[in-house]
């Protein structure tokens, strides 16, 4: 991602304003005193996968200046990709799919933002719908990673018809194979907070 950052960057003659850090954040912060405080700090889609969620806000917090934002993006869970009948075992395979491998409630992060002493000044739901022809040609790959993810959690969960199901629209061989589908789709609800540094 930060390299296809700097590629979009040069690509719109930005390249000597914008500088990319790879950073372990559930460590200590190894940003330059010079560059600090921020404006805007962006958190897409990866608070839920920290150890310590509340210490990077905490930090987050003070590298922000004053009347600074944080946004914290976040997806509800993996997206929907399949039609409701995919033409190999029984329609609705990815609703029980989903079903069964989305155990854990929903993230919020209004609690955990004010603590860090943010005031959350809006929060929002986005509802995401990408068709193959607007989300490119990289789709069906895409959705074969999140099949895959989701197929490793649901051995002891699913039926077998409905494991045998998805494992033959995970071989790439196959007629109706996730990666040569054009009838996929992206579905997914996306929620998103604004939190300002007072």
């Amino acid at each position: 991602m930060l390299h296809r950052l700097q590629k979009q960057a040069a690509a719109h003659g930005l390249a000597g304003r914008i500088r990319t850090l790879e950073a372990d954040l559930d460590k200590p912060w190894p940003l330059p005193s010079m560059e600090e405080p921020y404006d805007l700090m962006w958190a897409a889609a990866f608070l839920h996968h920290l150890s310590d969620p509340a210490r990077t806000l905490d930090q987050a917090y003070r590298h922000l200046r004053p009347g600074g934002l944080l946004v914290v993006s976040e997806t509800d869970f993996f997206p929907r990709l399949l039609p409701e009948d995919a033409g190999v075992g029984r329609p609705g395979l990815e609703a029980r799919l989903h079903a069964v491998t989305n155990t854990e409630p929903p993230h919020e992060w209004d609690r955990t933002l004010m603590n860090a002493g943010f005031t959350v000044a809006e929060r929002r739901r986005f509802q995401i719908r990408l068709t193959t022809s607007q989300a490119g040609q990289m789709l069906g790959r895409y959705a074969q990673v999140c099949l895959t993810k989701l197929r490793s959690h649901a051995d002891d969960a699913l039926e077998a018809d409905d494991l045998a199901a998805l494992d033959a629209l995970l071989v790439e061989t196959h007629p109706l194979s996730i990666v040569r589908r054009g009838d996929l789709s992206v579905r997914t609800t996306r929620t998103t907070w604004i939190a300002r540094r007072t």
